[in-house]
């Protein structure tokens, strides 16, 4: 359920992950800090707020924290996530590039 919604989170910044312009681990503490930011109203937001601590210096260095083992675990599988989503989309680039460079050789 959570990992959904930050799926659809990455998927309306698609187009700036593949432009390389961001990656998902980027996006990963934005869109944390946009959950944890607003008043929970759905059940991944309230979980979102009850196991996940975020933190901001005024340098802008963050931290992620789960605040219970359940929470560690979440943190964690978020960052399996959004590493599985960059490669599967640095795959796909790789595979374009193949391509574009094999039709120059013919």
């Amino acid at each position: 359920m959570i990992l959904s919604q930050f799926a659809k989170f990455l998927q309306t910044h698609n187009d700036e992950i593949l432009s390389r312009k961001t990656t998902p681990l980027k996006l990963l503490p934005a869109w944390i800090k946009s959950v944890i930011e607003k008043n929970p109203k759905s059940n991944t937001e309230k979980i979102v707020h009850k196991e996940i601590m975020y933190a901001q210096n005024e340098n802008g260095d963050y931290i992620i924290v789960g605040k219970s083992d359940s929470g560690r675990v979440l943190v964690s599988a978020l960052i399996k996530f959004a590493k599985s989503y960059e490669n599967y989309n640095h795959s796909k680039w790789l595979e374009m590039t193949e391509k574009s460079y094999h039709k120059k050789d013919m």
